[in-house]
């Protein structure tokens, strides 16, 4: 790779239309992503994240525009930029026949990695999976069933991951797990672009926060930036509160374990 293709975004977007038959869905959308960081691209549903997601992963072609990925171009190369991405679609992609670690042996030996059982050790580590690697991904928790799918795309270390709503239908402490993941990636020098209807998920892991609106781009930028499009706010002291997610998890734990699951582990640990 030049110089120059590392010192550009690694994602960049410019004037990208997308049309199904009559209903205009993207309607000249720029965006830049810089290189190892996460950018949550907020929307309502049908604001259009989604098939830009489908656009920038080759998966659907852009009516007009141009979008490169990793310094190809998505339609002039779509098999480098292939090469170059993961996805994570809405709901978690995982063989519930499979246990955790023959999940990730089987993409590694898809992708031609040379050790597969390794790596999937390795991932599984990584995750916090190694106690469920043996267990049926069926019998996963949703968080963890995420956990696996992210965990699923970073074989073959691609340097861009686009994560499409990855929390949707997850409880509030499943989805904390997910967000942890997703904060490894950033750690790890991971671009990511998240799409996601959540302020709280995009406040939590974003470096930068991209708009989308009726197909266009309406504002972008740090948290701080956006904050600053709104007057200051007018001060006053009152009494803060718990939200009904700080209830839940400090009932239930950040373990989640119920009385049933901590009477077996004890029975468990009994001589």
């Amino acid at each position: 790779m030049t110089i120059s293709a590392v010192a550009a975004p690694a994602i960049a977007v410019r004037g990208i239309r997308k049309s199904f038959g009559a209903v205009q869905v993207l309607r000249g959308v720029d965006l830049d992503v810089p290189r190892g960081s996460v950018l949550a691209l907020l929307g309502s549903n049908g604001a259009g994240k989604t098939t830009l997601v489908r656009i920038l992963s080759t998966l659907v072609k852009p009516d007009a525009g141009t979008a490169a990925v990793n310094g190809a171009d998505v339609a002039e190369a779509p098999a480098a930029v292939r090469q170059a991405i993961s996805l994570t679609g809405q709901f978690a992609a995982v063989d519930e026949v499979l246990t955790g670690r023959e999940n990730l042996a089987l993409i590694a030996r898809l992708r031609r990695q040379s050790n597969p059982g390794g790596i999937a050790d390795a991932l599984l580590a990584r995750f916090s999976l190694s106690e469920a690697g043996s267990r049926r991904a069926g019998t996963y928790s949703g968080g963890m069933r995420r956990r696996l799918d992210i965990a699923m795309s970073l074989i073959g270390d691609p340097p861009v991951i686009f994560l499409d709503e990855p929390t949707t239908g997850l409880d509030p402490q499943a989805r904390r797990e997910v967000w942890d993941a997703v904060r490894q990636l950033a750690r790890g020098g991971t671009t990511v672009l998240l799409t996601t209807q959540q302020l709280e998920e995009a406040e939590q892991l974003a470096d930068r926060i991209a708009i989308l609106h009726r197909g266009t781009i309406v504002q972008q930028g740090t948290l701080e930036q956006l904050r600053r499009l709104l007057p200051t706010a007018k001060v006053e002291y009152v009494q803060k509160q718990p939200t009904l997610e700080e209830v839940f998890l400090a009932l239930v734990g950040e373990a989640g374990a119920g009385p049933a699951d901590e009477a077996a582990r004890q029975e468990e640990e009994m001589p």
